[in-house]
């Protein structure tokens, strides 16, 4: 069981996060609308698994990111990106298939997503993908490898490696039914695997999609009962409740100055993570997790020029 004064004894090894799933380009409404009635989208860098990638590298972390993208402009731009943030390409497949894209509205809420997805579902499980999983501490993945193959059984092999490893496993469960295939019972199948990883991070909305409306309270117990080891679930403004299945506590936001949420939620994995890494107890590296994600509500788009965690911890008196 995970304690919330745990300090995480990670093996040595040369990567600290992975993560495994879509990269893809955000277009972003330039004005605030919800029903799409915005004429003019920008486009930013995008994919949660890579938007922490990308984040937890600016925080003083090493990263990978396991990914597939089209062999076209758009692949390219996110391939630069990665460069830029001088993340290691090696696990990036370039395929002939058309580069995924979220048109989403620009939103002080929660911000409503059309999904265009081909290219990141064509992530194929290889002996360079292997090898990143045993050179690394932590494996990060989230609903939309897992909502189709090949990806889903790229995913079932990279957590069965893990869990043979010693690494661990976190699991973003940001169910949404628009990215399943509509024959298939996606809720069932996320509820399946949520016993196989070690830390899973729901959002009231993810919940809510998974097992109806209910308190925040009997949300998290439904996840432990289905064998979670330790839920955070966020709640926006709210902040969140975390449970190691022994306790409950709950943690508030930092955020206080909101203009855009795409990605709020990256940026708390981020801050958590490289805050694990850096040898702070759970319990210090949640309310990390919440300062690097109030800076990132304070700009739009969901990956932003973060200073080091420990700016970060500075600026939020932590």
């Amino acid at each position: 069981m995970l304690e919330f004064d745990d300090v995480i004894k990670f093996v040595d090894r040369k990567n600290d996060v992975l993560t495994v799933g879509e990269l893809l380009v955000d277009m972003i409404s330039s004005d605030y609308c919800d029903e799409f009635e915005c004429d003019t989208f920008n486009k930013f860098f995008g994919g949660s698994p890579a938007n922490i990638a990308m984040n937890v590298r600016r925080l003083g972390i090493n990263s990978l990111v396991s990914s597939a993208v089209g062999n076209d402009g758009l692949g390219k731009f996110l391939i630069n990106h990665l460069e830029k943030a001088g993340i290691n390409i090696g696990c990036i497949d370039q395929t002939n298939y058309a580069t995924s894209m979220v048109l989403i509205t620009k939103s002080k809420s929660t911000p409503v997503p059309i999904f265009y997805r081909e290219a990141d579902y064509h992530l194929e499980y290889t002996d360079r993908l292997e090898e990143a999983i045993l050179n690394s501490k932590i494996v990060h993945f989230s609903c939309w490898p897992i909502s189709r193959k090949p990806s889903r059984n790229t995913i079932k092999k990279v957590i069965e490696v893990a869990r043979n490893n010693n690494v661990l496993i976190c699991f973003d469960p940001n169910y949404h039914p628009m990215i399943w295939e509509r024959e298939e019972d996606g809720v069932e199948y996320v509820k399946s695997i949520i016993n196989k990883v070690d830390i899973i991070k729901p959002s009231e909305d993810d919940s809510e999609r998974l097992f109806g409306k209910d308190t925040p309270n009997n949300q998290v117990k439904k996840f432990l009962d289905l064998g979670a080891k330790f839920v955070i679930m966020t709640l926006g403004k709210d902040g969140a409740l975390v449970s190691n299945g022994k306790e409950i506590i709950k943690f508030n936001t930092l955020a206080t100055d909101v203009v855009d949420t795409t990605g709020a939620g990256d940026a708390f994995w981020s801050g958590f993570y490289a805050a694990l890494v850096k040898g702070n107890n759970i319990k210090e590296s949640i309310k990390l997790g919440f300062a690097v994600s109030a800076y990132k509500l304070k700009h739009t788009g969901a990956v932003v020029e973060l200073p080091k965690l420990e700016e970060i911890k500075s600026i939020y008196n932590l």
